[in-house]
């Protein structure tokens, strides 16, 4: 576990060192936002599980290179995906879901890719755009505009990773500490 929270912080400070370094590459800064946020609903999904040889097996399946698994009702191993754990934080965070998917257009070629000529908060589902400015005027103070172009998105994200970057040290200390999300 030590060696697993170690990666994170590591990978965490990387993210703190890039972001510096690109603040005029807005689709970048998605990037390691959606970057760090996969390792803070990893460490969640973690929590949530209270055997600890099953929060260890899947830790040491992270250290020897593999996908994470679980046992299925008729004893097959399922690969546990980005999908799955999202969820669980999602109900934790309540807008993960809605950032981690934001964010995986920046990770993947997509048409977001064109922000500069089109806004990609417009792509997105009135559901999303609702999730994403509520959460960000709540947390971040901001955004003013109900269509909000990428730069006035941008002007947050340097914000937004300081957020994720302390919630995500807080639940690598509940992880070092053998804690379970869900209980007292």
């Amino acid at each position: 576990m030590k060696k697993f929270c170690a990666i994170l912080r590591k990978r965490s400070s990387e993210h703190v060192t890039a972001f510096q370094r690109v603040t005029d590459l807005p689709g970048i800064m998605v990037s390691i936002l959606r970057q760090e946020l996969d390792s803070m609903i990893r460490v969640i999904f973690l929590l949530k599980i209270s055997d600890m040889e099953e929060r260890q097996r899947l830790v040491t399946q992270t250290l020897s290179g593999q996908a994470w698994t679980k046992l299925t009702k008729k004893g097959k191993n399922k690969k546990i995906t980005d999908r799955d754990m999202v969820e669980i934080s999602n109900e934790l965070q309540g807008w993960t879901e809605s950032v981690y998917k934001f964010g995986c257009s920046f990770i993947h070629l997509s048409n977001f890719h064109n922000y500069s000529e089109d806004n990609p908060f417009e792509l997105l589902s009135y559901e999303e755009k609702v999730a994403i400015i509520q959460h960000m005027r709540h947390y971040h103070g901001g955004p003013y505009s109900d269509t909000p172009d990428f730069e006035e998105f941008a002007f947050y994200f340097p914000d937004i990773l300081r957020k994720i970057t302390g919630n995500l040290e807080y639940y690598i200390e509940e992880l070092e500490s053998g804690k379970i999300l869900g209980t007292s």
